[in-house]
């Protein structure tokens, strides 16, 4: 059996989530990756983007999601996961990594953050929107 997947690598955003006051006023850099399963056989035959998940709607709301300032990161990833098996009927499975960069935290580190991964029939946090 074949599985097939849409991914976006490396997404980069500006957004205010964190815990200290300062991360809110200020800002940091986040990255994101999606891989997404949902069946693009069809696309595979008929070249329409009508038959697979379009990256530009994928980002949009992935960017609606980011814009909206949160102290965990853990909640911001719940979020879009929430918001991308309501917006994208077809997608069966998420594995998403979300990672704030150089995290105010007094240690030499590239970034800190957190994986997800789901399917559209996972309890909790789908129930709630």
């Amino acid at each position: 059996m074949m599985e097939t997947y849409v991914c976006l690598d490396d997404l980069h955003f500006f957004a205010y989530h964190g815990v200290a006051s300062q991360e809110t006023m200020v800002g940091n850099e986040y990255i994101l990756s999606l891989r997404l399963k949902t069946d693009i056989t069809r696309a595979m035959e008929t070249d329409d983007v009508a038959d697979t998940l379009n990256y530009a709607e994928i980002y949009q709301a992935i960017k609606d999601e980011m814009a909206i300032p949160s102290k965990l990161l853990e909640y911001v990833g719940g979020r879009i996961v929430r918001r991308l098996f309501r917006d994208f009927p077809t997608l069966e499975y998420i594995d998403l990594k979300l990672s704030k960069r150089n995290p105010p935290m007094g240690a030499d580190i590239a970034s800190a953050g957190v994986e997800i991964h789901c399917g559209k029939g996972d309890t909790g946090i789908l129930l709630h929107s």
